[in-house]
């Protein structure tokens, strides 16, 4: 079973998408799970994990809604304000309810500090994020913010830590030695797993094929394994770099050179297990394919 793993959805009057404006481009509208349904199924996505867009609680709930009216979307990470320990406290007392949320997220690399995620403050939201059983998403602006993982590991023993789009490596060209050294440090802690998404240029975003991202794919399957990695279509920003189909292709032209249950566990397996998915979810999901 498919599981696209990193998908968003956005309606810019439910919430506050700071970084969403008209230079966004192609992006500055609203998007919904119809809108990327027929894509989906063509792509045979079964399942779908929803990732917050904005730090804001409306926007968690807009996800929710979305659930509620799409089997497709098996699970959710949400936002809580990791900086208020007792908001945290509150908002997940809320969010336990809903047995879709697996995982919280922060734009952490929107912050000006960009130590944010190691203030003592954050330390105590995350805590209580680890306490829940959820895992923590980690998204990065470029490989340096990698740095952190080790220490975040050390402080939370018990928290998941998923690491969104590979870290932001260079693609189509560039040093990776930097990436590739600060991520297999943070693959020494068996409890971080990485998303393979978002793989385009930051400057050229169309400006990729599946031959730029391959080695990519390998090294991380070398320092992770492919039981540590999970796919992902990360639309509708993957709208900037060719689109929902492109990226499933790029993504399976990119593995085509691995085991059958190497692609089993990136195309679906990993997502389902770290994220601790509902089985009866995921079988919904995959009879409404």
């Amino acid at each position: 079973m498919i599981i696209d793993a990193h998908q968003h959805i956005w309606t810019r009057t439910v919430a506050d998408y700071d970084w969403l404006t008209p230079a966004a481009g192609v992006l500055y509208r609203d998007f919904t799970m119809a809108d990327v349904a027929a894509d989906r199924r063509a792509a045979g996505v079964a399942g779908v994990v929803l990732v917050q867009a904005a730090d804001d609680a409306r926007d968690t709930a807009h996800m929710q809604r979305a659930a509620d009216a799409d089997p497709a979307v098996v699970a959710i990470v949400a936002w809580v304000p990791l900086d208020a320990p007792a908001a945290t406290a509150r908002a997940l007392e809320r969010l336990r309810e809903d047995d879709r949320i697996v995982g919280v997220r922060a734009l952490i690399h929107e912050r000006d500090d960009p130590d944010w995620i190691l203030r003592d403050d954050v330390a105590a939201g995350l805590a209580q994020v680890a306490a829940a059983g959820l895992a923590f998403d980690y998204v990065t602006a470029s490989p340096a913010a990698l740095a952190h993982l080790p220490r975040l590991g050390e402080r939370h023993p018990d928290l998941r830590l998923i690491i969104d789009h590979l870290g932001k490596p260079p693609v189509g060209g560039g040093d990776t030695a930097l990436w590739r050294r600060l991520l297999a440090a943070a693959a020494e802690n068996p409890r971080v797993h990485a998303k393979v998404s978002g793989l385009y240029p930051a400057v050229t975003p169309a400006d990729w094929a599946a031959g730029d991202i391959r080695p990519l794919l390998d090294a991380a399957r070398e320092l992770f394994g492919a039981d540590r990695l999970l796919a992902g279509s990360d639309w509708p920003i993957s709208l900037i770099a060719g689109g929902y189909a492109r990226t499933w292709e790029g993504i399976q032209r990119a593995s085509d050179t691995w085991s059958a249950d190497e692609r089993s566990r990136l195309l679906g397996g990993t997502a389902a297990e770290c994220y601790r998915i509902d089985p009866g979810r995921l079988a919904r999901a995959k009879e409404d394919l």
